[in-house]
């Protein structure tokens, strides 16, 4: 009997070797747009039942760009020469830090583990994220641009609507860093820390304050490869042409890329839990 069951047990063993284990978690798994547009549902129902991160990231924005109007009361010419950077910097930085603390938490919380371990891709959860989020940059860069322009009277050559697609494309690049980033912080607090090292030196050397090429050479090199330099002169564009500008196409490809890039190197980068 032995010697019978033997090649049979013998021929079962490969099987069970090469067979799926029943424990195994499933492969990466192609881009699904009913598994981002899901993702993107419940980002959005999340944020409607938190009213405070609402009102910060359509209100401060709408706040700030307020607030610098009356600062310049008296120098109007100075609000119309940096307000229309500031519209394209602000949701920047409001939708990097939310997106960036707001993705930590689904990762501290073990929802982001639970989400990974059903059929969904690190793919359709960045897509997800960068669609739910991108949706709120609409309604926030439609809030600031007609406050602006309409209301505080920003003086723009340009169409306002270029200014709305720049102001939307730095949202969506802010929501990009801030899912990257989030990869690296083990708290929330750790997130907002991120902020002075990926935000503020660009804010320094984007050309608000002083003209790139005024720079010393170093820094002027360093600001070429920033992408809110690029922000800054597509709005700039806006601000002194009427018509659509050769720069003005350069500028916007290349904040549409870095977004683009980043959110590429969040999917790759993101993890289950905190280390």
């Amino acid at each position: 009997m032995s010697s019978t069951n033997a090649p049979q047990q013998a021929a079962a063993t490969p099987q069970a070797a090469t067979g799926p284990h029943p424990h195994a978690q499933p492969g990466p798994q192609a881009l699904s747009p009913a598994r981002t547009l899901a993702t993107a549902a419940r980002v959005l129902r999340q944020l409607s039942h938190d009213p405070r991160t609402v009102a910060l990231l359509l209100l401060i924005p709408v706040v700030m760009i307020t607030l610098l109007r009356y600062v310049f009361d008296g120098s109007p010419r100075t609000f119309d020469a940096i307000g229309a950077s500031l519209l394209g910097i602000f949701p920047l930085i409001t939708m990097f830090l939310v997106t960036s603390i707001a993705t930590l938490r689904e990762r501290t919380s073990g929802t982001l583990e639970r989400l990974l371990a059903m059929p969904l891709g690190k793919g359709d959860l960045i897509a997800g994220y960068a669609l739910a989020f991108g949706a709120v940059a609409i309604l926030q860069s439609l809030l600031a641009t007609a406050l602006s322009v309409w209301v505080l009277g920003l003086d723009v050559i340009g169409s306002p609507w270029l200014l709305l697609l720049v102001a939307l494309l730095d949202a969506l690049l802010g929501t990009a860093l801030g899912l990257f980033v989030s990869a690296f912080a083990a708290s929330e607090f750790q997130a907002v820390q991120f902020m002075p090292a990926v935000i503020f030196p660009q804010l320094l050397l984007c050309g608000l304050f002083i003209a790139r090429d005024q720079m010393a050479p170093v820094l002027e090199a360093i600001s070429t490869v920033l992408p809110m330099s690029y922000a800054v002169d597509g709005m700039n564009e806006v601000l002194h042409h009427t018509d659509v500008t050769g720069n003005f196409v350069r500028d916007v490809l290349v904040v549409a890329g870095c977004a683009l890039l980043v959110l590429t190197l969040g999917a790759a980068t993101l993890r289950r839990r905190t280390a």
